[in-house]
């Protein structure tokens, strides 16, 4: 039996903020006020993530300049890993670089291979201000690694090289939601 809430059934599906988009690009500033607007924050972008059918989001995917994000998402050993994280910083990215699939919410429908380290260590605060350490392998550390990269103004494609970054720029160019 699951004790608690299920994350998302109490927020609302935001409209999602896609590529070329200046949020996307700005660095997200720390959380300082950690009341019920942040908690119903959070409950919002659990809600707009399963919408999307995504794996994380942060909030500046949902036009919001604040360093959060959200995830669900499994490791490599198919193990479910759900929650959040206010104020996150990557604090280890190491292990075995791996490229493998990764798409985005911001970039709906395309996907790249992506450079990665397998594990990932990520230190926070709760939506109460408590100390929070979320460690990953796998596709989860890829998924930690992916969302701090949006709080810090970036996205997957900026990872990308050469011929593999020529062709999601132009499978982006050519997207119908590119604007």
């Amino acid at each position: 039996m699951r004790h608690g809430s299920i994350p998302g059934t109490h927020g609302r599906v935001r409209p999602l903020t896609l590529l070329g988009d200046p949020v996307l690009r700005t660095a997200c500033e720390d959380v300082t006020d950690f009341g019920p607007q942040l908690a119903e924050l959070v409950e919002d972008m659990f809600a707009t993530m399963y919408a999307a059918e995504g794996v994380g989001l942060a909030a500046n995917q949902v036009g919001v300049g604040l360093r959060v994000f959200v995830y669900d998402c499994p490791d490599d050993d198919d193990v479910r890993h759900v929650g959040y994280v206010v104020n996150p910083r990557l604090v280890v990215a190491d292990g075995v670089v791996l490229r493998g699939p990764e798409g985005c919410l911001s970039l709906p429908g395309l996907e790249a291979g992506t450079e990665r380290y397998d594990h990932a260590v990520v230190e926070g605060r709760t939506v109460t201000g408590e100390p929070v350490t979320v460690h990953g392998t796998g596709w989860f550390a890829r998924c930690l690694q992916h969302e701090c990269d949006h709080l810090d103004g970036g996205v997957y494609a900026d990872r990308l090289a050469g011929w593999r970054r020529r062709r999601l720029l132009r499978q982006v160019a050519r997207a119908s939601w590119s604007g």
